[in-house]
């Protein structure tokens, strides 16, 4: 796997400009490209979802407040993504809550299921065809995948899914979480040998292979 994901070009660059000088639809262009992704990324991280739509609206309105603070050393997603993990921190800090979501919240979404890299090359390990036998070991995977990823520390859960729903790159989950590359690299290594320790008895039993 890549260090890094494929830059996406700064398309936002000008919208953001117009909204910096006043231009409030340009800054609804960026809302409705961004709404769903942020939703997401606070599902993953607060129990209640009831709690999304409110912390996602948050989210936008302390970015769009933070915009002359905005200096374009980062793509505008990546600052937003941080807005939007801190928003639902302190949100979760305040209520004193656990801020993990199960994993199968992150497969109700509107734009279909989502399978994390992680499970598909799981998956890939005990099956090679769409028999009733690798469908159901698919679907013991995905859920093994869950138990042991509401299991991890909450920063080791944060990082491993950014990684792998998201696809975001280490330096872009760095700026996210606000914390050096180094300490994300460990975060997901840790997250991955953690999952892998978890779901090895259940790889062995079904395919006789060592993750």
């Amino acid at each position: 796997m890549k260090d890094e994901s494929p830059r996406r070009p700064d398309a936002d660059a000008a919208l953001v400009a117009r909204a910096t000088a006043g231009d409030q639809r340009a800054f609804e262009l960026l809302v409705i490209k961004y709404q769903r992704r942020v939703e997401r990324l606070i599902g993953r991280l607060v129990r209640d979802a009831d709690l999304v739509p409110d912390l996602a609206q948050e989210t936008f309105i302390r970015a769009y407040r933070a915009l002359p603070q905005f200096r374009g050393d980062a793509q505008f997603y990546t600052w937003l993504y941080r807005i939007a993990v801190n928003t639902a921190k302190k949100a979760l800090q305040e209520m004193k809550r656990d801020p993990l979501v199960p994993m199968s919240a992150l497969q109700n979404g509107e734009e279909g299921e989502e399978t994390s890299a992680l499970e598909q090359e799981l998956n890939a390990q005990v099956a090679d065809t769409e028999t009733p036998d690798a469908v159901l070991a698919s679907k013991e995977i995905a859920q093994a995948v869950q138990a042991a990823v509401e299991a991890l520390p909450t920063e080791l859960a944060q990082a491993i899914t950014l990684r792998e729903i998201d696809g975001l790159s280490y330096e872009e989950i760095a700026r996210a979480l606000d914390c050096p590359i180094g300490t994300v690299r460990s975060r997901i290594f840790r997250a991955r040998e953690a999952i892998s320790a978890r779901i090895k008895p259940l790889l062995e039993r079904q395919s006789g292979k060592r993750w």
